[in-house]
């Protein structure tokens, strides 16, 4: 008989084998589908951007429309061509349509020039004076398409696009409308054309959260002309796409042929660098507005939860293999130790956090700001401004939506708010409340910066944003107080009153007092008094 015996497997070496498979199996799926979710979520969040900015080219245009139809409609300038048509002497009616286009022309941003003209283009009534009895069109091909493209908009507007000026020689929205008699016939036109200056400007200011600053750039072409309209490098703009982004010449072609707007998203290659780009495709204008970047940006977040995914399945596993041969009772002895020391110390934590920080926003709270406000120094020129941003029916949120939204409207909101005020001071000082304490310059110059940035937090609070439960868009009462000496917790009375006061907070109008002047008022009605 063999006396040698087999060697047999243990129990507790097949339970580590089976548990370092299930988790290698895990960890590859688990892998898999996160990075493939993420991906997903990034091409999803990119397009949503695009259709935001697609969106306001859109009310820019609309904008410009509905600024030249309002004046096609003036008395002063229906009665001038009523008269002209007619044959009347409209010198009189002339100057008052020259008077009403510059006072109107005041208060258009970023205008070129607004006209009015006779049907064959001769202009009655300009912005600029020098240009009244220039006739636009002198060629009969070049106005007779002109009248057609009226006639055939009707009571809209011929609009031409974004265009280079031949007067400026600066890009422009160029648009034209037909004026018509009581007969419907034409009698005279308007023209308008708008600097692209602001539309760029508003594009160029826009954050794309979740991303690093300027890892994204945009782009807008003219599909019929394949030519740039916008570009970040402005040697390309109104120059024709080259053969060596195929990819987007082609995407030009299709879209020619489509029927209705869409948005989607293309990857290509230039100069040997991946890019994926998602685009949002005008109909109406024929434009292609496109959200560039490299393709190792766009996906960096995937790449770092696989790696992360990875690294933590290796640990998992090291672990098991470790804890698997650590003997019994000093793996229980050093867990319990462990585990004492760790609660000893979250204890201490929360105890800190729940007396001097807001548990879920991780700011300072009230007691935070009394105490805070009594180590505060300025320097000779400087002051502190306290700046309070309150969202606009907090409760009727979370009553609404839920607190969970509610909780992620106020997180959003410190997440901007420590953004554009990295070196402030944030509190959350009421359920809905939060203060920003900045230094800055005792002037105007001070004033003006911090008035700025809250300009930029107002715009960025206003902008729908992605939210577990769909997007939602939050409102907001805003105040602003400046105080040099004496500081105490009565400011956030006062801006409390203040903000109660003005209600929902409208963009570019801050409700500001200076308390270093109401003070020094005080003083010196009191030694009157006691004068007396």
């Amino acid at each position: 008989m063999d006396n040698t015996r087999k060697k047999r497997i243990s129990p507790v070496t097949a339970v580590l084998l089976i548990e370092l498979i299930v988790m290698s199996i895990l960890v590859l799926i688990v892998t898999k589908t996160v990075g493939s979710r993420t991906r997903e979520n990034s091409l999803e969040h990119m397009k949503t951007i695009t259709d935001e900015r697609a969106q306001i080219v859109e009310n820019y245009i609309q904008e410009c429309e509905k600024t030249l139809t309002a004046y096609s409609r003036a008395g002063q300038i229906t009665d001038m061509l009523k008269a002209s048509s007619s044959g009347k002497d409209i010198t009189a009616l002339q100057e008052l349509a020259q008077q009403y286009t510059e006072k109107y022309s005041f208060d258009i941003k970023n205008l070129e020039g607004i006209y009015v003209s006779t049907w064959d283009t001769k202009v009655l009534a300009h912005t600029n004076p020098d240009y009244v009895g220039m006739i636009t069109r002198t060629e009969a091909n070049s106005l007779q398409q002109l009248q057609e493209a009226m006639s055939n908009a009707g009571n809209g507007v011929y609009n031409t696009g974004i265009i280079i000026s031949p007067a400026t020689r600066k890009q422009i929205v160029s648009m034209y409308k037909a004026v018509y008699d009581d007969d419907n016939n034409p009698i005279g036109l308007v023209g308008l054309g708008v600097y692209t200056n602001g539309l760029i400007e508003t594009l160029d200011n826009l954050e794309i959260r979740g991303f690093k600053h300027n890892a994204f750039s945009y782009s807008m072409v003219n599909v019929n002309e394949n030519k740039y309209i916008f570009h970040p490098n402005q040697a390309y703009v109104t120059k024709e796409i080259g053969d060596e982004n195929s990819e987007l010449l082609t995407l030009c072609e299709r879209l020619r042929l489509s029927q209705v707007s869409t948005t989607d998203t293309f990857e290509y290659t230039q100069s040997g660098t991946k890019y994926v780009a998602t685009y949002s495709y005008m109909k109406n204008h024929a434009w292609l507005l496109m959200l560039n970047a490299e393709k190792s940006e766009v996906f960096a977040l995937a790449t770092q939860l696989r790696v992360a995914m990875l690294i933590l399945g290796i640990m998992i596993l090291g672990l098991l293999i470790v804890f698997s041969i650590i003997n019994k009772r000093q793996e229980t002895t050093s867990r319990k130790l462990n585990s004492q020391i760790a609660k000893n110390e979250k204890a201490k934590q929360s105890l800190t956090t729940a007396m001097f920080k807001d548990i879920l926003t991780n700011v300072g709270n009230r007691v935070s700001f009394t105490m805070d406000l009594d180590k505060l120094q300025t320097s000779v020129g400087m002051s502190y401004y306290f700046a309070m941003f309150n969202i606009s029916s907090f409760s009727d949120i979370n009553i609404n939506f839920g607190d969970d939204i509610g909780d992620e409207v106020l997180v959003n909101t410190v997440s901007i708010l420590q953004k554009n005020f990295p070196d402030g001071l944030i509190y959350r000082i009421g359920s809905d409340e939060f203060v920003v304490i900045q230094m800055d310059a005792d002037s105007v110059t001070g004033y003006n910066n911090i008035t700025n940035i809250i300009n930029t937090v107002h715009a960025s609070l206003s902008l729908p944003f992605e939210t577990s439960n769909g997007t939602f868009t939050s409102r907001y009462k805003i105040a602003l107080l400046k105080q040099t000496k004496n500081l105490n917790a009565h400011i956030i009375s006062i801006l409390k009153e203040m903000t109660n006061r003005t209600g929902d907070a409208v963009f570019g109008q801050i409700q500001y007092m200076d308390m270093d002047s109401k003070m020094e008022e005080a003083q010196d009605t009191e030694q009157e008094d006691t004068q007396l």
